[in-house]
Order: C-alpha cells, then structure tokens, then sequence
C-alpha cells in the first residue's frame, strides 16, 4: 500500500523553527514530484512548496526566504523546513505525492497520494 506519513509538527514560539518530514512507503520507486500544502481553521488548503525529481522546487511568497523543501530519495522523505516561523504559519502541514511504486515487473504510477498532515502551531 502506497502511502505518505508526516512527522515533525508541534508548538513552537514565533520565530523558531520545526523541521516536517514526509516518508513515502510501499515498493517506492520513485519520488516524481512532492508538495507541502497547510490549511489554516477556516481558510483554504494552499500550496506552500513543491519539488520535483529534476531539482525543480517552488515557493508560496508567504514562505520564501523562511522556508526549505529538500529530498533525501535514498530515504523516500521530503523535508519542509521551517524557520522564522509566525503565528499566521499555523495551520496542519499535509504533503502530496506523486509516486511511482510496484515491483521491476509491475509498475504504477500514483499521481496523487496525500498524508494523514501533522499539526504546526506557532503562538507569539
């Protein structure tokens, strides 16, 4: 079973810092593409971050300069770091994940896997 499991959220004053990690699990072959999104109580999901597996990565304007999405494909995880983080960051954090998984015989692509998201709230 293809799946995406986050980790790493919590409290944490303004200003500092929490590193989120995105496992993917389940025969992965490949890590096509991955975004972090947040969604705020009452607000809409939006995108915070994407990678690609050809290095491209992508910004929300509310986080650049504060925040790195990095892969480590050895492990299968993304990362969403975090630093100078504000109050209005809080929100829970849910990746998505276009994955490739199966066996060297049968192969499939999962275009749209999300996680279960882990909760990030920063108080000032």
């Amino acid at each position: 079973q293809v799946q995406l499991v986050e980790s790493g959220g919590g409290l944490v004053q303004a200003g500092g810092s929490l590193r989120l990690s995105c496992a993917a699990s389940g025969s992965i072959f490949s890590i096509n593409a991955m975004g972090w999104h947040r969604q705020a109580p009452g607000k809409q999901r939006e995108l915070v971050a994407h990678i690609t597996n050809g290095g491209s990565i992508n910004y929300a304007d509310s986080v650049k300069g504060r925040f790195t999405i990095s892969r480590d494909n050895a492990k299968n995880t993304v990362y969403l770091q975090m630093n100078s983080l504000k109050p209005e960051d809080t929100a829970v954090y849910y990746c998505n994940g276009d994955l490739t998984a199966g066996s060297v015989v049968v192969r499939r692509r999962y275009p749209e896997v999300w996680g279960q998201g882990t909760l990030v709230i920063v108080f000032a």
